[in-house]
């Protein structure tokens, strides 16, 4: 396994795929550096992390401020000298139908979705240049690809994060990687942000019905970083079998 001692930054840690993601990486030996809003969670995980023989450290981050973001790959750098792979998974889907005009939602996806991508590649980009290693493993979704009613602009963030992890890993160059990952219904509290209490009851109980466990994308995602340096694995999309 080529993960023991590397240096891994994961946004959206406090929860769901970020959370399995972390207690997974920890346990094969990564350092993680975790960032969320939440920093009562963040605290939790890392002592989870530390009391199984594993190591983190921990900053509140919210990914719609660049300084945060700043400050969460400065915090690696500085605790261990240097960052090996940059976990974007910090994500929000408050899904409605167009015509319901909820403009705020639209762009709280956009801000966390999409520039909060940004800015994780903003800050870490020129570390990794520097280095001459890193890769970024940016998590999209299986609505990157398909879109459906009460989900185009959800969808079109998705799409985005898959188009610009494309973008970057062909300006790359030959030293650093990137990899997408693309999961379906997961068992995650994304519904918590849907204001439609009908389509928030529908997606919970669809969720509660298929959905995979989130230490299932954790294993896609530990399988990305455990490939040689000279492997990149382009995209991994991940789903329930019972997932239309």
């Amino acid at each position: 396994m080529n993960i023991e001692n590397k240096v891994v930054i994961v946004t959206g840690a406090s929860s769901g795929i970020g959370e399995a993601a972390s207690l997974l990486l920890a346990e094969r030996g990564a350092k993680l550096v975790l960032g969320a809003r939440r920093p009562e969670r963040l605290e939790s995980l890392a002592l989870r992390i530390a009391e199984a023989g594993g190591e983190a450290v921990y900053a509140a981050t919210d990914v719609r401020k660049r300084e945060d973001v700043a400050a969460l790959v400065r915090l690696a750098s500085e605790r261990y000298g240097k960052l090996d792979a940059f976990v974007g998974n910090a994500g929000v889907m408050p899904i409605s139908r167009l015509d319901e005009l909820r403009v705020e939602e639209w762009e709280a996806m956009i801000d966390v979705n999409i520039k909060g991508l940004l800015y994780g590649i903003a800050e870490a980009l020129p570390i990794f240049q520097k280095q001459g290693f890193g890769h970024f493993v940016n998590v999209a979704s299986t609505a990157g690809h398909k879109t459906v009613p009460r989900q185009a602009v959800y969808s079109g963030t998705k799409f985005a994060v898959r188009a610009i992890s494309e973008g970057l890993r062909q300006e790359a160059g030959d030293k650093l990687r990137v990899t997408i990952i693309s999961p379906g219904i997961t068992q995650t509290n994304f519904a918590e942000s849907i204001s439609n209490t009908e389509t928030r009851a529908e997606l919970e109980g669809m969720r509660d019905r298929i959905a995979m466990p989130p230490a299932a994308v954790a294993r896609a995602i530990a399988f990305a970083i455990e490939q040689p340096d000279e492997v990149d694995v382009g995209e991994i999309v991940i789903r329930p079998t019972a997932q239309g």
